[in-house]
């Protein structure tokens, strides 16, 4: 894990500026990093305004929608199948928290959001996730979809034209925790610890 951190902070330089406007538009951080980096949770006008209801596409090519992932804590990262650095560092990390969770790593939902419509089809998404953990859920979905999923989140996300006609995606960069009743219950910043991290994945499914 120490090369995946060292990669994330690498990866995620470019793309601080995006956890500043999600920062700004959330108004904080649900769990905070308490004394001595231990996380806790705070309490914040933001904490209720977090999640909620959304219907995409599966990489398998079925129709979901937010009640099929209810009963389990989630954890979900948005993201695009193109994107250079920061996406597969951050997929790479939710693997390595499943693998260092054992057992319990069963016990969340691990979903992966495309904010790329015109590109991540299921197929593609399908694709992509080979290189990650299997229990790792691709959700892609229409212009449409997805802007109402980003919005229920608070995401930001804007296509950057690049040269030749190509394009990117600016994105928000944390992975959203939520509760097994849907309820927003905090962050994974990419500057946190592999650690605190943890912590607060075993938090979330009670073994904190």
């Amino acid at each position: 894990m120490k090369l995946l951190r060292l990669t994330r902070w690498l990866a995620w330089g470019g793309v601080a500026a995006v956890g500043f406007v999600l920062l700004a538009t959330t108004g904080g951080w649900f769990v905070t990093d308490g004394p001595l980096g231990r996380p806790r949770v705070a309490t914040g006008p933001s904490s209720l305004a977090i999640g909620g209801p959304f219907s995409l596409t599966d990489h398998r090519g079925r129709a979901v929608t937010e009640r099929d992932f209810s009963g389990r804590p989630m954890a979900i990262f948005f993201g695009f199948t193109h994107c250079p650095d920061v996406c597969p560092t951050a997929l790479s990390d939710m693997t390595g928290f499943m693998e260092a969770l054992g057992p319990d790593a069963d016990r969340l939902h691990w979903l992966f959001v495309s904010v790329d419509a015109e590109r991540d089809t299921p197929q593609a998404m399908a694709e992509y996730l080979q290189a990650f953990d299997p229990r790792i859920v691709g959700l892609s979905g229409t212009e449409a979809q997805i802007a109402d999923a980003a919005r229920s989140f608070r995401v930001y996300y804007r296509r950057v034209p690049l040269e030749g006609g190509s394009y990117t995606m600016d994105h928000s960069a944390s992975v959203f925790l939520l509760d097994a009743s849907g309820r927003f219950a905090g962050t994974i910043d990419h500057k946190e610890t592999e650690r605190v991290a943890l912590e607060k994945l075993r938090m979330l499914v009670g073994r904190g």
